[in-house]
């Protein structure tokens, strides 16, 4: 069950241009409302109507009683521009503007409402603010179509409300090797976020302090129960119930002032060799919790990763864009791949850190890579710990948030799906599709220099993603683009 996700509590405000009728405002609120409320949206209605500053301060309050976090403001007509955008201001959480359309042609002239154009005047003053609400791609319906629009804002007013109240553990730095997924945490800062990097030797410190504590044959226990028929290395399952109750336990002692944390963590090579085991399979396990643990001390990887899982409230993943599907095994799965490229393939493959609830069949196994170099020529012993299987097919998107080195941030999210072929490898491993993913690869990933590691999340959530990452002021997002059209740099002639 997910833990470390925010409630969202949208609170609805009309405003009121004192010439317009105030109770044209208040009745289509009203309608918007209960559409919400058919649909199951959990949604405050402020009784005060905004026409000038002091209703403002009133609204204020109504709203800080009721604990909203996210605001819809509501032109139930024409709507007063400054005191409007002044209460988005003052507010200070995600807001959201959106405009009532004129209800039927036998009333318009007492019932026209006029907020078509009060939108206008209205994005005029967002902008002599400086505010970042979300405005839907067409910000006029009637109740309806506005309590559909709200619906969408709260998965995107998750994101928002997560991320700035969000605390990222991290532990040693990147390998030499692996030095692609480090970036300056500076934009870290200017999202909101707070950053706790410490050193592998205080996780070592804190683990070994954690031996023979008296929870962990409880969480043996769970682990054995998730795990069935696909506990292999069973001897294995005290340190990592030491491991994860390590990680738990900092969780609650150092988030401090803020509400969630997640973690990013070395996992490699000298991890190992001193704790004992790998830690794939306690990553998955607090993922499926809502708390990623990225591994490889990603920590643009386990925030992109948590900002998918305050999208689609489901556990995610995090994992390489690893490897080329062969040619025998697209020409032996024809049917399966239906009208995909085999560009538009690749194969999604981690060491094992994927929550069990998306695989298709799971086992703890070991580290095939570290063994090679660990334990070559013996019984898997410090490398055992991974989760591997295949994973489900299934709707999913691919998605990064990532800072450039002059700290610049960039984005990317791309649809597609696991298609149900057996990967016929090791790991945690799916086929991935994506239309044009070829392209997508060499005119995103490889041009704008992202890293190889992408989060996963397991539906489509490429719109909210995409709106959620405009509210957070990212304005470079990338997306797998048809072959009509170009990409920046992309050579026509071909």
């Amino acid at each position: 069950m997910l833990q470390n996700i925010p409630k969202v509590k949208v609170g609805i405000v009309a405003v009121s241009r004192d010439c317009f009728p105030i109770s044209l405002s208040e009745k289509r609120r009203q309608k918007v409302v209960e559409a919400c409320r058919k649909k199951g949206i959990d949604i405050f209605e402020a009784k005060t109507t905004v026409e000038n500053e002091n209703d403002v301060l009133k609204a204020l309050d109504e709203l800080k009683s009721a604990g909203v976090n996210a605001l819809v403001v509501y032109l139930g007509n024409f709507g007063p521009e400054g005191p409007e955008t002044m209460l988005a201001q003052k507010f200070g959480g995600p807001s959201m503007f959106v405009a009532a359309a004129e209800e039927t042609q036998e009333n318009l002239i007492d019932g026209r409402g006029d907020a078509y154009c009060g939108m206008l005047n209205a994005s005029y003053n967002i902008g002599l603010r400086k505010l970042n609400p979300y405005i839907p791609e067409y910000p006029v319906g009637d109740a309806e179509e506005v309590s559909d629009m709200i619906a969408h804002f709260v998965d995107v007013a998750r994101v928002v409300i997560g991320v700035k109240n969000l605390k990222i553990f991290s532990f040693g730095p990147r390998p030499q090797d692996f030095l692609a997924c480090n970036a300056p945490i500076k934009p870290l800062y200017d999202l909101g976020i707070e950053i706790m990097e410490n050193s592998e030797l205080d996780l070592f410190e804190s683990f070994n302090k954690h031996k023979d504590d008296p929870r962990i044959p409880e969480i043996v226990k769970q682990m054995e129960e998730e795990l069935g028929t696909g506990n292999k290395h069973p001897g294995i399952l005290p340190k990592l119930a030491q491991y994860e109750l390590t990680l738990m336990d900092w969780y609650e002692k150092y988030r401090g002032s803020c509400q969630f944390a997640i973690f990013a963590n070395k996992c490699w090579p000298a991890f190992q060799t001193q704790f004992g085991f790998v830690p794939c399979y306690v990553n998955a396990r607090l993922a499926s919790r809502g708390i990623p643990v990225a591994c490889e001390v990603d920590i643009y990887g386990a925030l992109s990763e948590y900002i998918v899982t305050l999208a689609t409230q489901i556990p995610a993943t995090i994992l390489d864009i690893n490897n080329t599907v062969p040619k025998d095994m697209y020409e032996a799965n024809k049917e399966k791949f239906k009208d995909y490229k085999l560009t538009d393939l690749f194969m999604g493959f981690h060491c094992g850190n994927t929550p069990i609830c998306h695989m298709k069949y799971a086992e703890m196994r070991y580290q095939l890579i570290m063994h090679r170099l660990l334990e070559p020529n013996k019984e898997p012993d410090i490398t055992r710990g991974t989760l591997e299987g295949a994973i489900k097919p299934g709707e999913i998107t691919i998605f990064r948030l990532q800072s450039t080195a002059d700290c610049i941030l960039r984005s990317y999210v791309a649809e597609g799906e696991v298609i149900d072929v057996d990967p016929r490898s090791f790991g945690g491993i799916g086929v991935f599709a994506i239309k044009e993913m070829g392209r997508f690869y060499r005119y995103v990933l490889i041009a704008k220099r992202f890293p190889h590691h992408t989060a996963v999340a397991f539906k489509h959530a490429g719109k909210i993603l995409f709106d959620a990452m405009k509210m957070l002021g990212v304005d470079d997002i990338s997306f797998n683009q048809p072959a009509y059209m170009l990409y920046k740099d992309e050579n026509p002639f071909k």
